[in-house]
């Protein structure tokens, strides 16, 4: 792909036309010195793994472990551990893409398919990032409620102004933003260890249920209105996000690599897979912890209210702890404070790793670039309108409407999720299994390649059984015949426009590979 920066005439606009390497303001800017030892190079490579695992452990996560824990005990453990691989395989994909190509996700996407399909997969994405957004601006607002008792209205628009943080980023350089991510995420491991510790859990059963068994996805039992399988895809669900391979593919790019020693792109390779499987292997202890404090921290079944406001009042109220430590604790307020502390970190973690995915994308797809914190004020802005309508819309009634709506609202918006992770999956894995993108060296083996079509039409399938109940979700808690009706229909015509729209990202994708590889052979024959 032939990409020149042509927007250099063009910086006194906020909008310009963007053509250049990914995320070109930092792509290549970290100089990594050879003939370190392996954690010194180590050290020099990690941080980009850092910001994808942040969304691994978002808002979005929190109450379907907790939920799960409650409902089920250690038995969905095997579903985080499952995610979390699956995880790994993906973003490895991602990371070694970006390095070998050169290009992100969305510009690979975008140079081998239509214009067309192009648009229509950003738009598709941008829903996504919304989707998320959704969630980040609900759990900041009640981090920020449950902390300093702003009311919730207030504090909504308080979260779009955390574009302030992300000017300050921007000025500081990639490589303490990196920093900045780790301390956050160290945060929020701590408080969920603390806490998870002072409950003593079985660590027998938590062992065992990282075996998964054939009713860790049955649909005869349920709890509380979930099953087995309900509880699995909403773990699943809300893990692995199309965002995070777009951005995993940009952001690997940012050391200084020499692209004409194959052996160099290949040291890159290698440290990028090392880095982003020791972060993700802090996402699944923090998820690990999530479910853990379901089954320990809290006696069985007293959590009715899974929101983020449920869980809060739940580590303040003794007579739901499990043990008389956590109730010493507890009467201090200081397990719930830290809670709050936990969820306004992964918010501000979102915040910086949503806004730059968003850039990726919008580049990528339509070649279209404006400034990070104009970016991140116009998506804040669009999310906080449906918050904003929930909030007042409940105003007027008891603490736990709003509360239950509030969270429907962030789980409904999670469906966005279930559309638009086919379409980074499939053409990640098709354009990494090409000898012709990524060359024999770099192309996936055989076992990745068996291993990532495996994850690919499994987290695709479990995605569209999970669909009629998303939907569903949209009609309240207590949905008429009629309603189930139509939500089930509504459900199949979206998984029929998914697997259309997947049928033209194929077809487009392999007549695009086969052009370029017509133009690779005549570039070969011309040159000799």
């Amino acid at each position: 792909m032939n990409k020149e920066n042509v927007g250099n005439g063009q910086k006194h606009k906020l909008i310009q036309y963007a053509n250049g390497p990914s995320l070109e303001e930092i792509n290549g800017s970290i100089e990594v010195p050879k003939n370190l030892s392996f954690w010194r190079t180590l050290f020099a490579y990690s941080g980009p793994g850092a910001l994808v695992a942040v969304g691994y452990m978002d808002p979005g996560n929190w109450s379907t472990s907790i939920t799960g824990g409650q409902n089920y005990q250690y038995m969905l453990m095997s579903v985080i551990l499952i995610s979390s691989l699956i995880a790994m395989l993906l973003q490895y994909m991602a990371a070694k893409l970006g390095i070998v190509s050169q290009m992100d996700l969305a510009q690979a996407i975008r140079a081998r398919t239509s214009k067309s399909l192009g648009i229509v997969l950003w738009i598709l994405t941008e829903f996504a990032i919304m989707a998320t957004d959704i969630a980040e601006v609900i759990g900041a607002a009640i981090a920020l409620y449950l902390l300093f008792g702003i009311p919730l209205v207030v504090a909504v628009f308080i979260t779009v102004f955390d574009v302030l943080v992300l000017l300050l980023l921007t000025k500081i350089g990639f490589r303490k933003i990196e920093a900045i991510v780790v301390c956050l995420i160290l945060v929020i491991l701590f408080v969920f260890v603390y806490q998870v510790a002072l409950s003593s859990p079985d660590w027998g059963g938590v062992i065992k249920g990282l075996v998964p068994t054939a009713a860790t996805f049955s649909t005869s039992r349920s709890v509380a209105g979930m099953t087995p399988l309900s509880g699995s895809l909403g773990i699943i669900g809300a893990t692995v996000m199309p965002h995070n391979l777009y951005l995993h593919s940009a952001i690997s790019q940012t050391r200084k690599i020499d692209h004409t020693d194959e052996n160099d792109v290949a040291r890159t390779v290698k440290f990028a897979a090392w880095d982003s499987n020791i972060q993700l292997t802090f996402a699944f202890v923090v998820n690990a912890l999530l479910l853990i404090m379901g089954v320990a921290v809290f006696k069985s079944g007293a959590v009715k209210d899974p929101s983020f406001f449920g869980l809060y009042e739940a580590l303040s109220n003794t007579s739901m702890l499990s043990n008389g430590i956590l109730i010493g604790v507890a009467k201090s307020g200081l397990l719930s404070a830290l809670f709050a502390i936990a969820l306004l970190a992964s918010g501000q973690n979102s915040t910086i790793t949503g806004t730059l995915t968003g850039q990726v994308i919008m580049e990528g797809f339509v070649h279209m670039r404006m400034p990070l914190w104009l970016r991140r004020l116009v998506t804040r802005l669009i999310s906080v309108i449906p918050v904003l309508i929930c909030v007042m819309l409940t105003s007027g009634k008891s603490a736990i409407d709003e509360h239950t709506a509030l969270n429907n609202l962030m789980n409904n918006s999670q469906v966005f999720l279930a559309f638009a992770l086919p379409f980074s999956m499939l053409p990640l894995l098709m354009m990494t299994d090409s000898k012709v993108e990524m060359g024999n060296r770099f192309k996936n083996s055989f076992v990745i390649k068996v291993l990532g079509w495996l994850s690919v039409i499994g987290l695709t399938v479990l995605n569209m059984i999970g669909l009629p109940d998303a939907v569903l979700g949209f009609f309240g808690d207590n949905p008429t015949a009629g309603e189930q009706t139509l939500s089930t229909i509504i459900a199949y015509v979206l998984v029929a426009a998914i697997l259309a729209l997947l049928v033209w990202t194929v077809y487009d994708l392999r007549r695009g590979n086969r052009r370029y590889a017509e133009q690779q052979a005549a570039t070969a024959k011309d040159g000799e």
